[in-house]
Formats: C-alpha cells, sequence, structure tokens
C-alpha cells in the first residue's frame, strides 16, 4: 500500500472559488499547499486517502477559500496623509496640499513607515499583491520584500525634481537599476511608472515606452482622469493624450491606464486593439468628482479590466472588497444595465485580471496547481450575512474587510485569525502617531 504524500498545508473549506474556471464555486473542498505552490484542490472528503500535512486548517463550516486581491494601483506610503485634504477637486487637491506636503516630508523614513503601514491594511482586507508608484521606491520594494508580500514597483517618472530624484533622466536611471536589482525576486516586480501625461514631456515618454520594451517591463500611467486633463492635452499638444501616447509608441500589451474616466469610443477601440489594460480606482474616482469610467462597454470591448484602490489620501482606504462592491454598482449605473459588472466579473477584476495586467497571470490571480499559493480565507458565518446563497454574491456584494480572517503568500501565513504574523503593529502604530503629528502641527 502507497503511503500518503507529504505536504505542508492543507486548508478545509466549505467554499473555494478558484475564480479559474469561471463561474466556478466548489463546495466541501480543500486546498493543499506544498512549498510555494498549490500542488491540489480536492474534494475534503478525499484529502486523507492522499496526503499528510505537516499544517492543517480546518475552515470548513463557514469559510471561502479565493486568491488573494490584487491592488493594481495606488500610492502606499500616502497612507500617512490619509484624511489630510479632504473634499477638494483634484488639482487643487494635489497643488495646494498634497504636494506640498510631499515636499515637506517625504524622505526615506516615511516611505519606510508609510508602506509598511499600508501592507498591514491591505493583509488585512484581502489584499496579498498590490502596485505602488510613489517617491524612493527602492524603499518600498525594500519594505516588500522583508516582509514577503508581493508587489509591482513603478518607479516614478516625471520632468521636475523631487527628493528622489532632479530629472526624467535621473528617474529613469535610478529606475533602470532597481529594476535589475529585483529582476530575480520571488516578490517584487519593477514597472515604469509614468505619472502622467500633464508631468512628463515627449522624449522621456518615448524612452519609456523603448526602455520597457527591451526590458520586457510593464508601464503604469495616470490617463484621462479628468476632463481637464484632456482638454490641456488638446490645447498644448493638439491631441487627446491617449492619441498622444499611440503616437509616441506607449499603446501596447505592457501598458497599464489607470482611471480612463473621460472616454469616446474611438478610444476604447484604440486600447482594445493595443492589448493595454486598464485599471479602475471607482472609490477614488467618486471622492475626487473625477468622472465614471465605462466599465461595461470596456469588458464587452475585450479590454483587460484591473481594480485599485488608489492612495488612501484620496479614497481613504485601500479596502478591495469595498472597491469591488463600489465598481459593480458605479459599473451598473454607468450601463443603466442591472446585469452589467456582474458579481463573477467584479472578482475577476479584483483578482486574475490584476494579474494580468502586471503579466503575472500564470504565477498569482487564481487558486489552480501549479500557481503560487496567495489565498485568504473570508468568515461568511456571520449573522450580518445570513443566508448564504450564492457565496461570490455575498462577497462582492454582502462582505466587509473585517470577515477576511486568514491570509497565505507563497504558502507562508501572513495573517491567522486576523492577526498579523509578519508586522509588529504596536510600534508601527506609535510611528504613525509621531508622524501625524508632526505633519498635522503645520498643516
Amino acid at each position: 500500500m502507497l503511503s500518503n504524500q507529504s505536504v505542508d498545508t492543507i486548508i478545509h473549506a466549505r467554499w473555494v472559488i478558484p475564480v479559474i474556471p469561471q463561474n466556478t464555486v466548489y463546495e466541501n473542498h480543500s486546498v493543499v499547499i506544498s512549498g510555494n505552490q498549490i500542488i491540489d484542490i480536492l474534494p475534503s472528503t478525499d484529502v486523507t486517502a492522499k496526503y499528510t500535512a505537516k499544517e492543517t486548517y480546518n475552515l470548513d463550516t463557514d469559510h471561502a477559500l479565493l486568491p488573494g486581491l490584487i491592488n493594481a494601483h495606488g500610492h502606499s506610503a500616502m497612507s500617512l496623509f490619509r484624511g489630510l485634504a479632504d473634499d477638494l477637486p483634484l488639482m487643487e487637491w494635489l497643488n495646494d496640499h498634497i504636494w506640498p506636503a510631499e515636499a515637506k516630508w517625504v524622505d526615506e523614513a516615511f516611505v519606510a513607515d508609510g508602506t509598511l503601514l499600508a501592507i498591514a491594511e491591505m493583509i488585512r482586507s484581502g489584499t496579498t499583491c498590490y502596485s505602488d508608484m510613489y517617491f524612493f521606491p527602492n524603499v518600498s520594494a525594500k519594505v516588500a520584500s522583508e516582509h514577503k508580500i508581493r508587489t509591482q514597483i513603478c518607479f516614478p517618472v516625471i520632468d521636475f525634481p523631487t527628493a528622489w530624484a532632479q530629472n526624467s533622466e535621473e528617474y529613469i536611471h535610478k529606475g533602470v537599476e532597481l529594476f535589475n536589482q529585483y529582476r530575480n525576486s520571488d516578490y517584487v516586480t519593477v514597472a515604469f511608472g509614468p505619472h502622467a501625461p500633464y508631468t512628463i514631456s515627449d522624449e522621456p515618454l518615448k524612452q519609456v515606452a523603448t526602455l520597457a520594451d527591451q526590458l520586457n517591463a510593464q508601464i503604469q500611467i495616470h490617463l484621462h482622469e479628468t476632463a481637464f486633463e484632456v482638454q490641456e492635452s488638446i490645447e498644448k499638444f493638439g491631441v487627446r493624450p491617449i492619441q498622444r501616447l499611440a503616437d509616441l509608441g506607449l499603446l501596447s500589451p505592457s501598458l497599464q491606464c489607470v482611471h480612463m474616466t473621460q472616454l469616446n469610443d474611438h478610444e476604447i477601440s484604440l486600447i482594445a486593439q493595443s492589448g493595454a489594460h486598464v485599471v479602475h480606482c471607482p472609490e477614488s474616482n467618486l471622492k475626487l468628482a473625477s468622472g465614471f469610467s465605462p466599465i461595461d462597454k470596456l469588458i464587452n470591448a475585450g479590454i483587460n479590466v484591473a481594480l485599485g484602490t488608489d492612495g488612501a489620501a484620496s479614497n481613504n482606504d485601500l479596502d478591495l472588497l469595498s472597491e469591488m462592491k463600489t465598481a459593480a454598482l458605479i459599473g451598473k449605473a454607468v450601463a443603466g444595465d442591472a446585469s452589467a459588472v456582474n458579481a463573477h466579473q467584479a472578482l475577476e477584476m479584483a483578482t486574475i485580471n490584476g494579474a494580468r495586467s502586471m503579466g503575472l497571470e500564470d504565477k498569482i490571480g487564481s487558486l489552480e496547481a501549479g500557481k503560487l499559493a496567495d489565498i485568504i480565507a473570508i468568515d461568511l458565518g456571520h449573522i450580518d450575512c445570513q443566508p448564504v446563497y450564492d457565496p461570490v454574491s455575498h462577497i462582492v456584494y454582502a462582505t466587509n474587510s473585517h470577515q477576511v480572517t486568514h491570509s497565505w503568500i507563497g504558502g507562508d501565513i501572513h495573517m491567522k485569525n486576523r492577526q498579523l504574523s509578519m508586522i509588529d503593529t504596536f510600534h508601527l502604530t506609535e510611528r504613525v502617531k509621531q508622524w501625524a503629528d508632526k505633519i498635522k502641527s503645520v498643516d
């Protein structure tokens, strides 16, 4: 008689939602992990006949297992600016408050603490991989790597000087060095992050397109975020921003277009033909009154739409579960169709679509044998969640972040019964309070 295969971890759950295959929910199934990978998903009744685990989690009563959520756009360190300048239009918010605050406070220590604060919040709300665009990306990458969370670091490229670099040439030079440093990292992927069409001129954008192609790297940019941005581009360059990027050679499957609230049918067709991705940030767009991205039109055009929170300074949280619900509800209202952006599509936006936008769909974004064991558990047993007819519908429309109980990244436990295992939250909270006292004293 053959002995059972020895594995590291077995997780039993009432529901397993793999995302791939689409529209699938397994009931009373288990996920088997060996090393950093999923090796099997099978009925819980069949597990003991095949496997013996070093550690077993019995979550079968009322938990759902699903892929770790992927936050495809944010500015992690800006968590230290949460609530600093609320209820203001985007350009006033940026020009009169955020950019001056950044000029005064942002340094390596600020970015280290702000990034760790964001990571703690994201893990507690179900995110296991996130995209970050901010200054001192070398610090952000180090913090993420040390705490074993997956991240796409989009190093900034802009025309004007900041504490991290003096001009576009220096931003690009430092960024390419960072790319080479983390080329073989298990946790950090480095991408180009030209901030927006209104903060970077043509030549650096051309250079970004060329280098990203040579390095097989992704590019993320804020694009068509406001009507003002589009009108300014027409006045300055004679074309709308998307057309300008197309003319400069940036539209490609490597491009992640963030926000995209101001779109016409020709531009939707242009994005679809190019294979570029859209990163939807509905709550930030709502808060800054930037507009509405026509998500249903984008999906129907075959465009990959991922989901992001943006930074905590403009959201004001990094809760991707909340973002899924908002995306689904707004998608229906904008389309004038209650069947638009259904629950399964919203979940795909927060998981596999985010992975596709980062070029990581062969590693993360779904629960499949051979993929990395980035997994979260959500407790659907709360009284305010009863009854449960469809766990996917519940997760999108009736669940909050406090129901996320467990999180694994590459098979490593990061949260168990709501307790973080890799972050010293006590001392982090003390440092955050010190930052708040300093920033508030001169605001």
